[in-house]
């Protein structure tokens, strides 16, 4: 399953670089992305059950342009079929579904 926290300490240790909402944002759309993936395979990164459709096959990188700056996301690939995540417009660079 996905961790229920993130991870505080590291985004407010770069707090002082300037980036902390920029950072903010990418760790909350990148746990987005995760909690809909374990949705959409049945199962956690590394967990094995009996419920699991699909297994995941790495990362594809896409950057999104936003008011925060240029967020670096990491897309889950899926063996069999495709995920995009609903927020995302293909192909397109806009932020009107974090707006």
């Amino acid at each position: 399953m996905t961790e229920e926290r993130l991870p505080l300490a590291d985004l407010l240790a770069k707090a002082g670089d300037g980036d902390f909402l920029r950072s903010v944002a990418e760790a909350v759309l990148q746990m987005l992305m995760e909690a809909d993936v374990e949705g959409l395979i049945g199962a956690g990164r590394h967990e094995r059950t009996g419920e699991r459709l699909n297994y995941r096959n790495g990362f594809r990188d896409r950057t999104l342009d936003t008011r925060l700056g240029s967020l670096q996301l990491r897309i889950p690939k899926l063996r069999q079929g495709s995920y995009y995540p609903p927020f995302l417009e293909p192909r397109k660079a806009s932020e009107k579904a974090l707006v």
